[in-house]
């Protein structure tokens, strides 16, 4: 399993990362196949939110990994704060409230990371500045980040955290490729050059921020990958796939990873099978040609 620095940090992690969001689904032993399954093919990342499965997510996944501290030692926890039923609220009682309340239902002392789930449009980041520092000092968060923000609102959350923000996690999959677009599509006409990201892509590489894929096997409207209303690329997929032993699934993430920005994919399988297949684009390097037909199969233009 390749692994990658995360950000400005000293953390190495798996650049194929165990998104928990359904975790909440399984039995405690189904769980545990799952999480000794990721361990043993080398994922040492873990994704989480406080809203998952409205916090049972959190509570099977420290249920099925009995955190010793011989295993907590060498795994990488993630959590996200800031949505509520409704509304947004990165407020610093809700972020501070949060993370007590995810260090609980996870049973561990500390999360690796801590990332702000969404943008919230009455964010004072003073507040937020305020929240990450008590957290600090005390221990309970290790590293700091956002989740689909654009550059101006981490740039405006800079002006008073201190602290690194060292990732990014944002939608990417070879079907939603809107960060990708805009910089293909430079002084054109094309509807690809429209900026709707504000060039993050471009950004978190000057400032040294992982951007994490989420959703990479997903377009707009649903799973892509061997579903019959996606044949072109499904074709492609599988031609591709096929000289480097990659299923489909597999193709679409390593389409993902071959981008220079050392972009972690977060994959939110329960199915063993499945991730044992989507690791092995781990260290699979696709050609300038082979990234690029995949690009244009999946109806993006190349001026």
């Amino acid at each position: 399993m390749k692994k990658i620095t995360l950000g400005t940090s000293d953390l190495q992690v798996s650049n194929v990362a165990l998104g928990c969001m359904s975790m909440n689904r399984l039995s405690t032993q189904e769980a545990t196949e799952v999480v000794q399954n990721a361990l043993d093919l080398g994922v040492n990342f873990f994704d989480h939110a406080d809203i998952y499965g409205k916090g049972q997510s959190e509570e099977v996944f420290s249920t099925a990994l009995n955190l010793r501290s011989s295993i907590r030692d060498n795994i990488i926890i993630q959590s996200k704060t800031g949505i509520r039923e409704g509304f947004y609220d990165l407020s610093k009682e809700h972020i501070l409230k949060t993370v007590d309340d995810s260090l609980k239902r996870l049973k561990t002392d500390y999360l690796d990371i801590l990332l702000l789930h969404r943008p919230d449009a009455l964010v004072e980041p003073e507040e937020v500045a305020a929240a990450f520092d008590q957290l600090e000092q005390s221990g309970k968060v290790r590293h700091f980040g956002v989740s689909n923000h654009n550059l101006m609102q981490i740039d405006l959350l800079k002006k008073s955290v201190k602290q690194d923000l060292i990732v990014n996690q944002l939608q990417l999959s070879v079907m939603h490729t809107g960060m990708i677009d805009a910089g293909i599509n430079v002084n054109t006409k094309f509807n690809g050059a429209v900026d709707r990201d504000g060039s993050v892509l471009d950004y978190s590489r000057l400032k040294d921020m992982t951007i994490q894929a989420w959703s990479p096997v997903k377009a707009d409207k649903g799973v892509f990958v061997d579903n019959d209303a996606y044949p072109e690329i499904n074709a492609t997929l599988k031609e591709i796939g096929e000289r480097h032993g990659l299923d489909n699934s597999a193709t679409a993430i390593a389409w993902i990873l071959r981008h220079p920005a050392n972009i972690q994919t977060i994959v939110g399988t329960m199915t063993p099978e499945r991730l044992k297949q989507y690791v092995k684009a781990s260290e699979v390097r696709l050609t300038r040609e082979e990234w690029y037909e995949i690009y244009r199969v999946a109806g993006n233009n190349v001026p």
